[in-house]
């Protein structure tokens, strides 16, 4: 076997261990068993090369070494290193949740990451299953020598996480935005080499990755070691996904502040009594996300009569202490703008930042279109004076490309500093015609990202419109159509439609019956003729 792990032999080893637990757990749960077992033995292995470089290199003793690691590194006790782990028999998920606890009792970043999952509970997963996971997890080594780049065992972990988002089906979309359309909205946003970059629903953390790939591959992108020159930050709500993006991050040897809670009600990311501001805010918030202010559903609840159903509480009361719905409050079955106005609150004065929303977040009227025309026009006096012209692009997506929905989104880039060329205009791009089929959804191909990311530069910089595909559209139009920015309304597909003649369309529709009826008198003859049809009485 060669030296170095590839990736692809990297990824169907990591894959094979899902085939392990089969049986015993929910797909859905998989990857938090899976992840926790691969961070455990990467950081057995680099904690082992870290000790071999010592004794080679400056003669020192096994124990010596080890304890100089652990000085500079953080203490791994014996029971939470690899060799004692595979040698149990027995009780080894309770080794393994101790060995998790003393990583984590050492490595403050790492705090409630590892034992957020539980393996001691041998009614879900046997000592059989355990040994088989980790002889299996035994077969390689994870330490830096043994990969061909430092973070590609993020990139297998990346892999894995699209493998668990495709197997778990609808619940995959909770954590896991596709690659492809990640890509396209880092590329829109155009983070630059000392940026604070943050999402606010960060899920697995492949935006923050993405965005710190990006900054990467620029001039003066990377700092010493190959890290990218970038702060990430990111705030998500579940646990076991939040877990997941600190140890995604962890994998990618890269840093970031990444906080656990409800953005909407408990931003994380603080100033003092402020929210915190950001160079570029990077998002793809769950779809209209239904009774989002838990307090006033809190509420509600407690007021509750009985076995009564309880009254659904009225979203005027929302009270932010942060002042981020400046433009309304969005109402209680769609979050959707409330994540839009949260981010653009978190953005500093010369911020930009992109977010995939559903379609309707583009036409639907009441609250949602108060603060769609807020965004566009400003807001009067009386709701506070708020700025206007904040959308520099609409990007109309094709259908189907998330797992958790099959209904078309599109990406908002809000900017707070439009340059004076896009002054009081909107580019829209409508890109949801160009995809590569698939069975279960659509993706993305690199031509098309490419062709959005172009088409949208070009308007950028030059202004450049491209005929049944991208405009820049003034406010005063989309005024005529009152603060509706439906795509279609302003990109025609280029199909031409022919103009249809009513009266004469009847007229052919008249004589198509009469002949469809002389037809039948016919059919009927012959019918009758060869017996099968008794002769229509006279």
């Amino acid at each position: 076997m060669s030296n170095q792990l590839s990736l692809e032999v990297l990824e169907s080893w990591l894959w094979e261990s899902a085939n392990i637990l089969r049986g015993s757990i929910d797909s859905s749960d998989f990857k938090n068993y899976i992840f926790g077992l691969l961070f455990l033995k990467r950081f057995n292995d680099v904690f082992e090369e870290r000790v071999s470089r010592l004794t080679q290199n400056e003669g020192l003793s096994g124990l010596e070494a080890e304890e100089e690691i652990e000085e500079k590194w953080g203490r791994l006790p014996t029971t939470a290193r690899w060799p004692m782990l595979i040698s149990q028999t027995e009780n080894i998920g309770e080794a393994l949740d101790k060995a998790f606890a003393t990583i984590e009792a050492n490595n403050p970043e790492l705090q409630h990451v590892l034992t957020a999952t539980q393996y001691g509970d041998k009614r879900v997963l046997s000592d059989a299953t355990l040994q088989r996971l980790l002889r299996h997890f035994n077969q390689y080594k994870l330490g830096n020598v043994d990969l061909y780049k430092a973070d590609m065992l993020g990139d297998a972990y990346e892999y894995l996480i699209k493998q668990f988002a495709d197997d778990a089906g609808k619940k995959g979309g909770e954590f896991y935005t596709p690659k492809a359309v990640v890509q396209l909205v880092v590329e829109l946003i155009d983070p630059r080499p000392g940026h604070a970059v943050y999402d606010p629903t960060c899920g697995s953390g492949g935006m923050l990755v993405e965005s710190a790939h990006h900054v990467a591959k620029l001039p003066n992108g990377t700092l010493l070691g190959d890290k990218p020159n970038v702060l990430l930050f990111g705030q998500e709500k579940n646990l076991g996904t939040w877990a997941i993006a600190k140890l995604n991050l962890y994998l990618h040897n890269m840093r970031a502040e990444i906080e656990r809670g409800d953005t909407l009600v408990e931003p994380k990311h603080l100033d003092g009594d402020y929210l915190r501001t950001f160079d570029r805010v990077i998002a793809n918030p769950p779809f209209s996300a239904k009774s989002w202010w838990s307090p006033l559903e809190l509420a509600a609840e407690a007021e509750q009569d009985g076995d009564k159903k309880p009254k659904a509480p009225n979203y005027k009361q929302v009270s932010d202490p942060y002042g981020r719905f400046a433009y309304g409050i969005p109402p209680r079955s769609y979050a959707d703008l409330a994540f839009a106005q949260h981010m653009l609150s978190s953005l500093k004065a010369d911020g930009r930042m992109g977010i995939i929303l559903p379609n309707g977040v583009l036409f639907r009227s009441g609250e949602e279109g108060k603060i769609r025309e807020g965004l566009l026009f400003g807001t009067d006096a009386s709701s506070g004076d708020q700025p206007g012209d904040l959308i520099e692009a609409v990007i109309g997506l094709p259908s189907a490309l998330f797992y958790n929905t099959g209904i078309p989104a599109c990406v908002l880039i809000l900017n707070k500093q439009k340059p004076v060329a896009l002054k009081n205009r909107v580019i829209i791009i409508d890109a949801s015609r160009d995809y590569l089929e698939g069975k279960a959804q659509n993706s993305l191909r690199p031509k098309d990202i490419t062709r959005v990311v172009d088409t949208h530069k070009a308007a950028f910089e030059q202004q450049t419109e491209v005929d049944n595909y991208c405009r820049l559209v003034t406010l005063d139009e989309i005024s005529g159509n009152d603060g509706n920015l439906n795509i279609a309304r302003y990109i025609d597909n280029g199909e031409t439609e022919e103009t249809v003649d009513v009266a004469a369309t009847l007229t052919q529709l008249s004589e198509l019956t009469d002949e469809e009826a002389e037809i039948d008198k016919r059919l009927n003859g012959y019918l009758a003729e060869l017996g099968l049809l008794e002769a229509e009485s006279k």
